[in-house]
């Protein structure tokens, strides 16, 4: 059984943290094209909300990976589920995800993605939890840097549950 503990970001704050996000990014890219790839399934509610905010000319990719499986800890083996559509040799691509937790996924993915000569890349995370980092990645444009606890909401699920609340929570998971 699980049920929510607290409420850790509120809809106000993470609503106005977005908005941020994207005048940083709208900032930086001025005047130029961005392929933004979203990385579902998590966060295909911050990139929603995220493209709507921006002043940019931009694409849109999708692509699902994992390294979790039905867990809560990463496997640490990452598999390409579903792949862009178009290629992104010469262009400026931004990875969009939900939060970065070991750092495992996002590293791989952005030296897979590097690979095919993006004019740069560069990844946004609504979440960040450094506490649970298990290799050295670092994201550009990062909304909240969060404790090491399980959290639900804003498109985060736990077994497939919770990813419409509106609110980051924390879930307390508990024994029966």
């Amino acid at each position: 059984m699980e049920k929510i503990k607290k409420v850790l970001i509120s809809e106000t704050d993470v609503k106005q943290r977005v908005k941020e996000l994207a005048a940083e990014i709208s900032h930086d890219y001025k005047g130029k094209t961005v392929t933004l790839i979203c990385i579902l399934s998590g966060a295909s509610v911050f990139f929603a909300d995220l493209v709507r905010e921006l002043d940019l000319d931009v694409r849109f990719e999708f692509m699902s990976v994992s390294s979790y499986g039905g867990g809560t800890v990463t496997s640490g083996e990452v598999k390409i589920l579903k792949d862009v559509n178009h290629p992104i040799a010469g262009q400026h691509v931004i990875i969009v995800e939900d939060i970065i937790d070991s750092g495992c996924t996002l590293s791989y993915l952005k030296r897979v993605l590097a690979q095919r000569n993006p004019a740069s890349i560069k990844v946004c995370t609504i979440l960040d939890k450094p506490s649970r980092r298990k290799v050295n990645f670092k994201g550009e444009y990062v909304g909240f840097e969060i404790p090491d606890e399980f959290v639900i909401g804003y498109g985060l699920d736990y077994d497939g549950k919770y990813r419409n609340l509106k609110d980051v929570c924390v879930l307390e998971l508990t024994e029966d």
